[in-house]
């Protein structure tokens, strides 16, 4: 009909001197009433008299709409009394509870009055309009009206009703709704006694927790049943306690509101006397097998509160484990996950019995969720259950290769990779099952999930000599499907260090240079013409072709159907390592020539005969002439490798050639880079030792001299442990103020002066960011000795924001002050402004006020949080996103690690490339990767030199891409003004 569903928003106290609009605004109603403007107060009150309901509905709604704004209307209370209070249309009935809420109910105090009260005199008495008699008839006939939907839609309205004088006459008549025979008149008739007795209660209605006791023992309606245990819960403690011990059977049958009430009720006795725990833990371990899930899930939450004995802790973990595997919703099983997280820290060992359950939510579509039970399950493998856990594992790789669907396919490539880096870590905490997951995922070695897996094969290999035999005989028979370049790199590396055997050295020395084949490395004339033919046929692209069809139910329908040329089936035969390198690939004809040498160098220490080393010695030679030729001829991306290949390659066929050279260089290619490497990994373990041991550090636990905190004398600030049954605690820790001493300098940081203090009305805004929404909480001091009415802020946005909640005009006292709310919507990642205007009326001089505000300059790192990901996935992104901005450095900074630090930290990004800060050198290559809180990926990569010939000053470029203009835009201006802005 027109109207919004109601909806309760903050109540302020009522003083006599105001309207009473802002005690009961607790609703909003659409503005559908307001198009063309408001109608007046004569037109309002003649369309009253009106005797079709919807004119009236009209005028009733423009009358409410008016008085929310300010405008007082005193002639449409008794209009509305005389012509609508009677009427049986229940859409105007509604609209008259709400326009009840918003009529002043009082009068308004003489002038004599307020001076009177101001000298210090008589308090003001506040003086019931004269009306309101007919109004509280209305009400109480309402109250025993036959039909019980407008009894209980009478009672739910006089829940919002907070004046003595009106309630006081319907006590009789709300005390009788309780004995109604209709559940919803009952259910509604206890909380009006639950409202009443709150307010007003040793006035209005001293006997009502005894009235609610005795209807709770014979209600038999669930929602009645807990709108009464909800009045003694609050009201009478004992009398809630009470019935609680006699129906602790029942409980199970109450219904899911009932128990989380229950819930509260435990929580609250509890943290007032922990003695009461042993009453509750029979009914908490009932609620644990609730079929509800907000149920069994605070059950398990506040029997862990309680008790920390095994047998509570396992109950509870086994709920949360059967929550995490029996619901859908993602952000149901992360909140299920974290729970689970925090139980790990200190009952770890009863959660490793339910790993395996805590596994099969790795079957969830959603890749954070994967990754959540990863994190969750590696933190709880042991010796015990290691093998189980990488068979699921291993099971679970193979399961993303036989994903069909697109969206499968994405989670297939992300999760692919979180397997197997959780494989690699079990195989480096857990020797024992190294051998058996290494050759299952070289298996992989072809998929877009190579690179990790060679890298795990690498660090195996290094790590377990024992296993070097099978891995190196694995790897040298799938080296002919390795199709990805980087991959081949490291395949070939890990063959030139570690082929230790003359088996091996021949096996992989044959393996390569039959990938490789003969010289010259370069496409013949014919294979030439035959590619730029296909590449012609290629880029036609595919035809479009449009026909009518008959669906089959008769009706026609227009179907495009786009055919592309055949593919030429004739299969190319030659490998791909030789297609890597005729295609130019002059880095990884480097890493041959240095493979080939190394195997040559060691073929006469592991007993191969002079002449088969003579051999491998003249064919290495041949297959680096070519690699050098094809690198002078070949025009590709890594032209400007040619000179460090030349030099490289050359290199290596003196170390062949010249018997000195070979001396000189043996021991330094034989054994400097397995050194090498074995230190690089030691480095990457000590460094996640290091970082384990300040996670722990970090962790207070309690000493046995510590002084003993008292919930009574504490203050908010203090810790209680992991979980804490304080409501307040958990909200501040839920909001993130847990630490009290810089909530104040935080807020004080977003605090933007939006007009001058000479101006009439003084203003400055507190902006709060959350995700997707601004909330501009808005300071307004009236400077003038004059009343202002009719003051708006009028606001406006540019950029992706939009304005979602305005505010309402307001009318503020001489020297007054007032604090008003709006609502901005976010879009995107942009910077973007907000202005605006005050506009008001002076209510002596009846002249108008306009005041220019200020704008506010939404910051980009609002929205910006760190993030990490794999160089693997960095180099896809920055190879796929299109939008780049280069900034050009100029800072008075002069060191190469300090000027990154300034970088990172004024950008909240996370720096991926790890650099050792005792290093000096002359330049600087990082790369710093965020995300938005939209999920956009922000990129940055900064090159910085310092140059002798520039004073010492540095110089080069600051690289941003992402996949929108604006982020990569924002990020620039504020790098700009960051690193200029700085000073040693």
């Amino acid at each position: 009909h027109g109207q919004a569903p109601t909806t309760p928003t903050r109540a302020t106290t009522m003083s006599s001197a105001k309207n009473a609009n802002e005690s009961y605004c607790t609703f909003t109603l659409a503005s559908d009433v307001t198009a063309g403007g408001l109608p007046s107060e004569e037109e309002i009150a003649k369309q009253l008299e009106s005797n079709d309901p919807k004119i009236k509905r009209h005028a009733l709604k423009a009358a409410i709409m008016a008085m929310l704004g300010g405008e007082a209307m005193p002639r449409i209370l008794m209009q509305v009394i005389r012509f609508c209070i009677n009427s049986d249309d229940k859409p105007l009935k509604k609209l008259c509870m709400l326009y009840w809420e918003v009529v002043p109910k009082y009068q308004e105090p003489t002038s004599d009055e307020v001076l009177r009260a101001a000298a210090g005199g008589q308090p003001l008495q506040r003086k019931l309009l004269p009306e309101m008699i007919l109004v509280c008839n209305a009400l109480m006939n309402d109250l025993n009206h036959p039909n019980e939907f407008v009894r209980g839609s009478m009672l739910r309205f006089l829940c919002k009703v907070k004046d003595e004088e009106i309630l006081g006459p319907l006590i009789p008549s709300i005390k009788a709704c309780l004995k109604h025979r209709h559940q919803y008149v009952r259910k509604n008739a206890v909380l009006a006694v639950f409202h009443a007795h709150r307010l007003h209660g040793d006035t209005l209605i001293p006997d009502g927790p005894e009235l609610v006791g005795e209807f709770i023992s014979t209600e038999t309606d669930i929602g009645a049943r807990r709108n009464a245990f909800l009045m003694l819960y609050n009201e009478s403690e004992d009398l809630a306690i009470q019935f609680l011990a006699h129906n602790l059977d029942d409980v199970s049958k109450f219904g899911d509101g009932f128990a989380l009430l229950v819930l509260d009720l435990t929580r609250k006795a509890c943290r007032r006397d922990p003695n009461q725990k042993s009453r509750f833990v029979r009914v908490l371990f009932q609620m644990l097998s609730s079929t509800s899930s907000a149920v069994s899930y605070e059950a398990a939450w506040t029997l862990i509160s309680l008790s920390n004995s095994p047998t509570a802790v396992r109950a509870a973990a086994v709920t949360y484990t059967n929550l995490l595997n029996s619901q859908n919703d993602n952000n149901v099983m992360m909140i299920v996950l974290e729970r689970l997280e925090q139980l790990q820290v200190k009952h770890s060992k009863i959660l490793q019995e339910l790993l395996m359950d805590i596994l099969r939510a790795l079957s969830s579509p959603n890749p954070d969720i994967c990754r959540k039970v990863l994190d969750v399950a590696m933190s709880l493998i042991s010796h015990k259950n290691v093998v189980e856990v990488v068979t699921v594992l291993k099971r679970e790789v193979g399961k993303t290769t036989q994903e069909s669907s697109d969206s499968s396919e994405d989670k297939g490539k992300v999760y692919r990779n979180m397997l197997i880096t959780a494989i690699h870590g079990c195989a480096v905490r857990f020797p024992e099952v190294a051998e058996s997951v290494v050759h299952t995922l070289m298996d992989f070695l072809s998929s877009d999930g190579g690179m990790q897996v060679i890298i795990f094969v690498r660090a195996i290999v290094e790590r377990y000599p024992n296993l070097r035999p099978a891995v190196l005989t694995k790897l040298i028979n799938t080296l002919d499907e390795v199709t990805n370049g980087n991959v081949m790199c490291v395949c070939l590396w890990i063959l030139g260090e570690y082929c230790e055997t003359s088996e091996t050295v021949k096996d992989a020395f044959d393996k390569v240079t039959e990938q490789l084949g003969e010289a010259p490395f370069v496409v013949a004339a014919d294979d030439k013409k035959a590619q730029e033919k296909a590449a012609a046929e290629a880029a036609k692209g595919p035809k479009m072709v449009t026909k009518n069809v008959i669906l089959a139910d008769g009706t026609y329908a227009t179907q495009t159907v786009y055919s592309e040329p055949k593919m030429n089936l004739s299969l190319d035969k030659t490998p791909h390592l030789r297609k890597m390198i005729i295609g130019g690939d002059i880095f990884l004809g480097t890493i041959i020539a240095s493979c080939l040498t190394k195997m040559c160098l060691r073929a006469p220490d592991v007993g191969i005969d002079a002449v088969t080393s003579k051999a491998m010695n003249v064919k290495s030679l041949l297959i680096m002439c070519g690699i050098v030729k094809m690198a002078e001829v070949t025009v590709s991306a890594q032209k400007t490798s040619l000179a460090d290949c030349s030099e490289r390659v050359s290199l290596c066929c003196r170390a062949l050639l010249d018997p000195k050279a070979t001396a000189l260089l043996k021991q330094t290619l034989l054994s400097e880079g397995k050194a090498s490497f074995a230190a690089f990994l030691k480095h990457i373990q000590d460094k996640e030792v290091k970082e384990k041991e300040e996670s722990k550090e970090e962790v207070v636990s309690a000493q046995a001299d510590d002084l003993i905190h008292f919930r009574q004398l504490r203050s908010l600030a203090a810790q209680g442990g992991d979980i804490d049954l304080d409501d307040g605690t958990d909200l501040a820790r839920a909001t993130g103020y847990a630490d009290g001493g810089s909530l104040l300098s935080n807020e004080l940081s977003h605090v933007y002066q939006l007009s001058g203090f000479a101006d009439p009305v003084y203003a400055e805004a507190f902006v709060t960011v959350h995700e997707y929404d601004i909330l501009l909480e808005i300071l307004l001091i009236n400077r003038t000795p004059n009343t202002l009415a009719n003051l708006t802020v009028e606001l406006s946005t540019m950029g992706d924001m939009k304005i979602v909640e305005r505010p309402q005009s307001h009318t503020i006292g001489p020297l007054d002050q007032m604090t008003i709310r709006a609502s901005i919507k976010v879009s995107s990642t942009e910077t973007g402004h907000i202005f605006g205007t005050i506009v008001y009326e002076d209510a002596s001089t009846q002249e108008k006020g306009y005041i220019n505000l200020n704008d506010i300059h939404m910051d980009i790192m609002d929205y910006i949080r760190p993030a990490t990901c794999t160089d693997e996935v960095f180099r896809s992104m920055w190879a796929e996103f299109e939008w780049e901005n280069k900034v050009a450095i100029s800072t008075s900074i002069s060191g190469l690690v300090e000027f990154l630090d300034h970088i990172v930290t004024s950008t909240n990004m996370s720096c991926l490339t790890p650099h050792d800060r005792n290093e000096k050198g002359s330049f600087l290559a990082a790369n710093l990767y965020a995300k938005s809180v939209f999920g956009e990926d922000a990129l940055v990569n900064v090159s910085v030199e310092k140059k002798d010939d520039n004073d010492g000053k540095l110089a080069g470029y600051i690289r941003i891409r992402s996949k929108t203009q604006g982020i990569a835009l924002s990020l620039g201006d504020r790098i700009t003004s960051v690193q200029r802005g700085h000073t040693q």
